[in-house]
């Protein structure tokens, strides 16, 4: 989230898009219904079914699965077309008079530099126009026909109401409404949020979808203002804290990267990511990325790391290829990985084509899951009858199941979707033998590094060299954990202001990142976090919820990251000279000598505005970003591309070019081309979803739950159940190239059919949350059906848009 759950309450106009807000975040909901019952707030859902959010929207729109960018690329045509957009802000604010280089190009679904036979993108030319001073030429008159601005209109001039409603089946009155109460928030006194989850993210062409939403709100003005922003519905608490604290396989924590296997040089890694300023007085403040590393590795390797081994820089994996989950299961089918260890994590029911993650799990030698519950994963070898139609004698793989606690059954920090670090205290004993995460890794590694003391082995200081300075080894306390992200003083920090001034002696907590160190004399083992823990105690047990403002602005209840702030980029609330554009939310202001107000300033405090710095300081052209340059697989701008199980069979977006049909920089492996359905087989277009009776996988466990919802269904439209000849309650068959479910048959009317393009298109909702472990009646995985193509930036697998065959069981 750009914003927090409780600053939805100052929204105007409230999309949700992507995600079923009142179905799968039932709590953070309260704050839509806020903004409608006390802001007059308008409530738009777009999504495929009619779902719970939908039953109370002021306007509910279909749309196709997968079809998100045409939809959004259509209001950006509006919006442009009808001068509906914040003329201020986008001005000021984003790269809009930016020249793009003369090479760059796009024709027919494809932009320059495209190799076919690789799947990949040259992308020398998806950049700026730069001088002689390394600065980019820019055009404030917005006439140059290369400037981001003319590019961005002839781009998205395709993306006409009728070409809406030919590829989304969006009828045209109905995206027409959508339009205008968007546009409504193209004025400084009105905001509108966009509220999305899974919806969007799990597509192959997902995060420009989600860039999409963003390019939207950067039209109207709406990123860093109260009451607007992009906000992700996390799924559950610490899907945020994975990517904070750097468990992607190409992550360091707070977003840093691994080196590459040709980064082998420590200065070239370095500067490669401390991007320097591409217009005069810019903050670009990933300058500093080499504090940041440095004090990561001093977290982690203490004493061992130093200037003279490059801060262990050899000690880093250097990574050839993403090593994401889809990666891991075509190893695991490969027999080129040997064992795997399931944390906290069920994939055998998370990650796609159930039959494929099968096959990987029974050629490893050993599997360990850490867990609470039982799950598919640590019962993959279980004879389940058609749930699990396997033969145990035939899976040599070797089960450890090593029982953890919940998080009730602990003591530490939550991160939420808002970024809040909230801490928690234990509420129950774990049962039996159960331990905590910290204490089972604990184990492992010192017995690892026994073993590698001992007995040697390939490069063995990155084990034996880590730093290990807790109290009792073999249990670390959160208390001493949460201390050590947070970061501290190794020697004493003199001011750089006053070098006869001692800010922190050695030992104390840091007040913040800005104080971290190059030099080897701090430590944080996530500078993000750096300032939840300071000198002064835990910022996270924090729980004063004052609001002085009105607007939710409660700093002082936990802790967010960074530095505290509740709204990121909230310098681009204010005009040029700081003065709010909405005085009536003021989020911070200048008051001719520094930066201050309800929230933490998102900028230098005392950079007075005439110098001309952009509100975006991570950014190094200061600003917000149309044009990508190279930082997305598929392209700068996003572009429609088809599911790779379209209903279509073709790209309208691009005059049904072939190569360009499906994202033609997607995730996909060599021997999943021919696992891929079409229409002629799989006539239905099937999406998945969750629901509020169960979380995730587990609450299967619950008998409660269980009670609430204890069958698996399939959600079939009423036209689509006349057609097959089916009636509520019936058993269904549900087929898609990997495999089929059996399911009770909700005939429902929430399901409409679509018309793409002149044809008929039908929708099959599948919910997730059944197995064959737990309380519930055994079901069926909803991955079963779903392909192994990912997102080819995030590596998010394509779970929301397939095709599949329904028919009575």
């Amino acid at each position: 989230m750009t914003n927090h759950w409780v600053d939805i309450k100052n929204a105007d106009v409230i999309l949700i898009m992507g995600g079923n807000a009142a179905e799968a975040h039932p709590c953070g909901f309260k704050w839509v219904t806020e903004a409608k019952a006390h802001n007059k707030a308008r409530l738009i859902v777009v999504d495929p079914r009619f779902t719970r959010s939908a039953s109370v929207a002021d306007l509910y729109v279909p749309i196709r699965t997968g079809t998100d960018i045409v939809f959004l690329g259509g209001v950006i045509r509006y919006l442009l077309a009808n001068d509906k957009i914040q003329h201020e802000y986008v001005r000021n604010y984003t790269d809009f008079s930016f020249i793009v280089r003369e090479d760059f190009s796009f024709e027919r679904g494809l932009f320059s530099g495209y190799d076919a036979e690789k799947r990949t993108y040259d992308k020398a030319s998806w950049d700026y126009e730069k001088g002689e001073d390394g600065f980019v030429k820019t055009d404030p008159t917005l006439g140059h026909p290369r400037c981001v601005y003319n590019l961005l209109k002839q781009h998205y001039a395709r993306y006409t109401p009728e070409m809406v409603e030919r590829v989304c089946g969006t009828p045209r009155d109905k995206f027409q409404a959508v339009c205008d109460l968007l546009a409504s928030t193209a004025v400084p006194t009105r905001a509108m949020t966009i509220l999305y989850a899974l919806g969007w993210t799990q597509h192959s062409i997902g995060s420009q979808i989600i860039r999409t939403g963003a390019m939207v709100q950067l039209l109207l003005g709406n990123i860093g203002v109260a009451g607007g922003g992009m906000n992700a519905l996390r799924g559950h608490s610490n899907i945020q804290g994975l990517t904070d604290l750097g468990l992607m396989s190409n992550l360091l924590p707070g977003y840093m990267t691994l080196p590459t296997e040709q980064e082998q040089d420590y200065d070239q890694y370095i500067e490669a990511r401390a991007s320097k300023p591409l217009r005069p007085n810019q903050l670009s403040y990933w300058q500093n990325y080499g504090k940041f590393h440095v004090s990561l590795m001093k977290a982690w390797w203490g004493d061992a790391a130093t200037a003279e081994n490059r801060w262990a820089f050899d000690y880093l994996p250097k990574l050839d290829k993403p090593y994401d989950l889809l990666q891991v299961v075509e190893l695991m089918n490969q027999d080129k990985m040997t064992g795997y260890i399931a944390q906290g994590f069920n994939p055998l029911a998370a990650a796609p084509n159930k039959a494929k993650v099968m096959r990987g799990l029974s050629r490893l030698k050993f599997l360990v899951v850490m867990d609470p519950l039982a799950t598919e994963t640590s019962e993959f070898w279980r004879h389940a009858g058609e749930y699990n139609d396997v033969d145990p004698a035939q899976i040599q793989t070797e089960v450890f199941r090593l029982p953890t606690t919940c998080f009730a059954e602990e003591d530490g920090s939550l991160v939420n979707s808002g970024r809040w670090l909230q801490w928690h205290w234990k509420g129950a004993e774990p049962p039996g033998l159960a331990r905590t995460d910290i204490e089972i890794m604990s184990g492992l590694f010192l017995r690892l590094r026994e073993l590698y003391r001992k007995d040697g082995g390939k490069f063995p200081d990155p084990i034996v060299k880590l730093s290990w300075p807790y109290a009792r080894p073999d249990s670390p306390t959160p208390e001493e954990i949460a201390k050590e992200y947070s970061g501290r003083a190794l020697t004493d920090l003199a001011d750089p202001k006053d070098p006869a001034k001692i800010l922190h002696r050695a030992g104390e907590q840091l007040s913040g990142f800005a104080e971290l160190r190059d030099d080897g004399s701090t430590l944080s083992g996530c500078w993000i976090f750096c300032g939840a823990w300071t000198q002064a105690g835990n910022q996270m047990a924090r729980r004063d919820n004052a609001d002085p403002t009105g607007i939710g602005q409660t700093l002082n209840w936990a802790w967010a990251w960074p530095a505290n702030r509740r709204v990121l980029y909230n310098r681009a609330s204010c005009d040029t000279a700081g003065k709010p554009f909405n005085p009536a939310r003021k989020l911070i202001g200048w008051n001719g000598k520094s930066w201050g107000g309800a929230d933490v300033p998102d900028f230098k405090i005392d950079e007075d505005p005439g110098q001309g710095m952009g509100p975006f300081i991570m950014l190094p052209e200061g600003v917000a970003r149309f044009f990508a340059r190279a930082n997305m697989a598929e392209g700068p701008f996003p572009e429609h591309y088809e599911p790779f199980e379209t209903p279509l069979g073709y790209n309208l977006m691009n005059g049904k070019r072939p190569e360009a049909v499906s994202n033609p920089a997607a995730r996909v492996f060599p021997g999943d081309w021919a696992n891929f359905g079409k229409a002629d087989a799989f006539p239905h277009v099937a999406t998945t979803y969750r629901l509020t009776e169960h979380f995730h996988y587990w609450t299967k466990h619950a008998r409660i739950n269980a009670v609430l919802q204890p069958e698996q269904f399939v959600e079939i439209g009423e036209a689509l159940a006349k057609e097959i000849g089916i009636v509520a309650g019936d058993r269904v068959k549900v087929s898609s190239k990997r495999g089929y479910i059996k399911a009770v048959a909700l005939v429902t009317k929430r399901i409409k059919p679509l018309q793409i393009d002149g044809r008929t298109v039908h929708t099959v909702g599948v919910p997730i949350h059944w197995g064959f472990t737990g309380l519930a009646r055994p079901g069926f995985l909803a991955n079963t059906l779903t392909p192994f193509v990912a997102d080819g930036n995030s590596q998010t697998p394509e779970f929301k848009s397939f095709l599949v065959k329904v028919e009575k069981a």
